[in-house]
């Protein structure tokens, strides 16, 4: 008999994994249901060869891929095309052969017996739990149609959101990287014909031109240092990210980062609001839907707020109160929260929420690449204009003794 391994959470948000045996993944389901928990992942446990756990967390799909797919599927349901059907033309159709090769077995499995929700839940790293989770909640509500035309907008404007900060990101980070490679450069092929023709003139040289100098003999010399150093800062954070307590500091110092951490602060909180308001649509129990919002919210110290939320929850206090006292939710968030504890209607208000987030991230991240790349050539013209400074200052100087 086939055995399943799984995760879930109890009625009071609280994590539970563990092994069972079953004929099925569909009667595995029933049976954790029956022991009063919400099935977050179940997998085949034969499915988790040695070659799966190494292979860097599982098949990956790339997000326009996977949101295009969660459109279309949508859309062919909602036009009364069976869900095996779509799913066998949406492999025919896709360009991603991962996903393809997924969707073949998804079909399978679904031809088997199993149903969606079960079918995609072996594979985590590609479905995610808010996925799995509403369409469970479909399939046992009978409105599977709205539950995927949601997660088609769901991932859509989540898609949206994570393109405009990466675009507003990609700017400034090749510039900085451009910005090294020149100073390396310079340090060593052009300050060294510089220093061959000072050693000949006899002065004391400026302080500047003097470190510029010291710098670039040191990059000769030790080329190889310079190179490794580069690579410290990212080996120290992901040391540091190693740790429950690590990651919740650094997720917590980049939130309150100048310009940027505002950003990422404010695309976390319109991920959360959305999430957050799909599942409890989806009629998701608010203690579960509070865990797997924790889980994939992307930043550790917002999950610690979650799960901190969720514990007083559990002990009777307003949820809008308990994320007020964390001080990483903005005032306009906790009060929507409370209107809707209040009104009961606590979906519609974070919907609310995110739209405004979202658009608010939009705008902006297409401020900040108005702002930052003038803002970004000016630092290289910089950086490049004191060390060519340094070096001209002794023939300045030299220039001086002749007048």
């Amino acid at each position: 008999m086939p055995k399943y391994r799984y995760k879930a959470v109890t009625s009071a948000g609280k994590k539970s994994v563990g092994m069972l045996e079953a004929v099925s993944i569909q009667k595995a389901r029933e049976v954790i249901s029956e022991k009063g928990l919400w099935v977050t992942d179940i997998i085949d446990a034969s499915e988790t060869t040695l070659y799966k756990e190494i292979s860097l967390g599982g098949p990956k799909v790339k997000t326009d891929q996977f949101t295009i797919f969660c459109r279309q599927l949508a859309t062919m349901y909602r036009a009364g095309v069976s869900i095996v059907e779509a799913i066998q033309i949406l492999r025919d159709q896709t360009a991603s052969k991962t996903l393809a090769k997924l969707l073949d077995e998804i079909a399978e499995k679904m031809r088997g017996g199993q149903q969606l929700s079960d079918a995609v839940a072996s594979y985590p790293t590609v479905f995610s739990p808010v996925f799995v989770s509403m369409v469970h909640a479909g399939e046992v509500a009978g409105n599977l149609d709205i539950m995927l035309e949601r997660l088609a907008i769901f991932f859509e404007k989540e898609r949206n959101t994570r393109e405009k900060v990466k675009s507003a990101m990609i700017y400034p980070a090749i510039m900085l990287i451009m910005m090294v490679f020149v100073v390396i450069f310079m340090m060593l092929f052009v300050i060294p014909q510089y220093a061959t023709s000072f050693e000949g003139m006899g002065m004391e040289l400026p302080l500047p031109t003097r470190i510029v100098m010291a710098v670039s003999e040191f990059t000769q010399s030790y080329w190889y240092i310079v190179i490794l150093s580069m690579f410290v800062p990212t080996l120290i954070w992901k040391l540091i990210r190693r740790t429950e307590e690590g990651r919740q500091r650094t997720d917590y110092f980049l939130l309150k980062l100048p310009v940027f951490g505002t950003l990422w602060h404010k695309q976390a909180v319109a991920r959360f609001s959305r999430t957050f308001s799909s599942l409890l649509v989806a009629a998701i129990p608010l203690m579960q839907g509070l865990s797997i919002v924790a889980n994939v919210v992307n930043n550790a110290a917002i999950s610690k707020v979650i799960n901190d939320v969720k514990d007083q929850v559990m002990s009777g206090n307003s949820m809008a109160e308990t994320f007020k006292e964390s001080k990483l939710f903005p005032p306009m968030v906790v009060q929507m929260m409370a209107i809707g504890e209040r009104s009961g209607a606590i979906e519609e208000m974070l919907e609310k929420v995110a739209d405004f987030y979202e658009a608010d991230v939009d705008q902006m991240a297409d401020r900040l690449k108005v702002l930052i790349e003038p803002l970004m050539i000016l630092l290289l013209t910089g950086v490049v204009g004191v060390i060519v400074m340094a070096v001209m200052m002794p023939t300045f100087k030299m220039m001086e003794g002749y007048l």
